[in-house]
């Protein structure tokens, strides 16, 4: 991750009362799902390292919150949730990747395709701009994100 970004993301977790852990050098993850650099979640602890990319650790991010309480307490690298919980935390991440100045959504959705995230529609954008009614009508529901927000 950018060292750029670091304040502004310790302060945008905080808020949801995650904790963002930097692992020294090339040290292995705690908490990764999916290993090498991608961002990892232990209890309220969200791990990564400088080469950790962004949208890593607003995906993981947006899994915590989008987990009830109970899951929080067991919480040790596989976040779980059903299909629908997963689109919401897509969704969810780029609409946090906004509030991280110099970020932005645009690049959160060109870093999740060339990733490998896969969407119906072929790209996150297409998703996101044409397909994601369920999504955010998740995050609505579930009282994420207000209904004026997009």
């Amino acid at each position: 991750m950018e060292s750029r970004f670091l304040a502004p993301v310790r302060q945008l977790l905080l808020e949801y009362g995650l904790e963002l852990v930097l692992i020294p050098g090339n040290g292995k993850i705690p908490g990764s799902y999916w290993g090498d650099s991608e961002a990892g979640l232990i209890a309220t602890r969200l791990y990564a390292r400088r080469d950790t990319p962004l949208h890593s650790v607003l995906h993981e991010a947006s899994h915590f919150i989008c987990m009830d309480q109970q899951r929080r307490e067991a919480l040790d690298t596989d976040a779980g949730g059903d299909y629908d919980e997963e689109n919401a935390v897509c969704y969810l991440q780029i609409l946090l990747a906004d509030r991280i100045g110099g970020f932005g959504r645009d690049r959160a959705m060109a870093d999740m395709d060339r990733w490998g995230y896969t969407f119906r529609l072929g790209s996150a954008r297409d998703w996101f701009e044409q397909d994601a009614e369920d999504a955010r009508a998740w995050l609505i529901d579930s009282g994420i994100i207000g209904e004026e927000e997009v």
